[in-house]
């Protein structure tokens, strides 16, 4: 197994955002993480980066335990976030933004940079512009194509659709689609669980700081209680 979650608890101060859960990341997976606000998906994918403290439990990468390994230390393992909000910087250009995302690698990055643009064409035509002058859609691209210059074997990507309109979703979620092919293992958080079921393999419903399901992406899109909760009642699977 790629990446182990085993009975992570993790506290903000007395409350418990995470409740002693478990879920597996297999190599070459899509694996989706579903839920309402609220129901602790951020704060996983904080845990499995290095952002949050863990109280209980453990997180383990090819079956080494990084648990208390430090967040930057984990994006040399292999480890890397897209964070909620995009987080790049405004006032870099798009190539300078790319660049920070690399700050782990040594020696000559035009391989890197070519698999961005070749993924992202528009961010090869807006290489010199300024990352706060960029669209909504595009600075999502720009924080997906910070991560993956790092080379990460786990990408994390946390609400990749916010904000975004419909086009541009799908845009997006076909080029992680791509990225998966090329042999990146996803980790999603994704609030549209419509769209990030119809392209996981496998997926976790959580709920309050638990795991209280899992299945694959089509068996919980196809299921009635599953779709009702998270996708509206009269929404079909497709």
């Amino acid at each position: 197994m790629l990446l182990e979650i085993d009975e992570i608890s993790v506290y903000y101060g007395k409350i418990a955002a995470l409740k002693g859960i478990s879920f597996a990341v297999d190599e070459g997976e899509i694996v989706a993480l579903i839920g309402a606000n609220g129901a602790g998906k951020t704060t996983t994918l904080k845990t499995v980066s290095g952002l949050r403290n863990v109280s209980r439990g453990a997180v383990r990468l090819r079956g080494e335990d990084i648990t208390r390994v430090p967040g930057h230390k984990r994006v040399a393992l292999g480890l890397c976030q897209a964070p909620e909000g995009r987080g790049i910087f405004p006032g870099l250009t798009v190539e300078e933004n790319l660049s920070m995302g690399a700050y782990i690698r040594k020696g000559d990055l035009s391989d890197e940079y070519d698999r961005v643009y070749q993924l992202f064409p528009r961010l090869a035509e807006r290489r010199k512009q300024a990352g706060g002058t960029l669209s909504g859609g595009e600075q999502q691209m720009l924080a997906i194509g910070r991560a993956l210059m790092a080379q990460p074997k786990v990408l994390l990507l946390d609400e990749p659709s916010m904000g975004l309109a419909p086009k541009v979703i799908q845009l997006i979620f076909q080029i992680i689609k791509e990225i998966n092919e090329q042999g990146v293992t996803v980790l999603l958080v994704e609030q549209n669980a419509a769209q990030a079921l119809a392209l996981a393999h496998r997926a976790y419903v959580l709920e309050t700081g638990r795991v209280v399901r899992s299945a694959t992406g089509r068996e919980l899109l196809d299921d009635p209680s599953v779709r009702a909760a998270y996708l509206g009642g009269d929404v079909g699977a497709h």
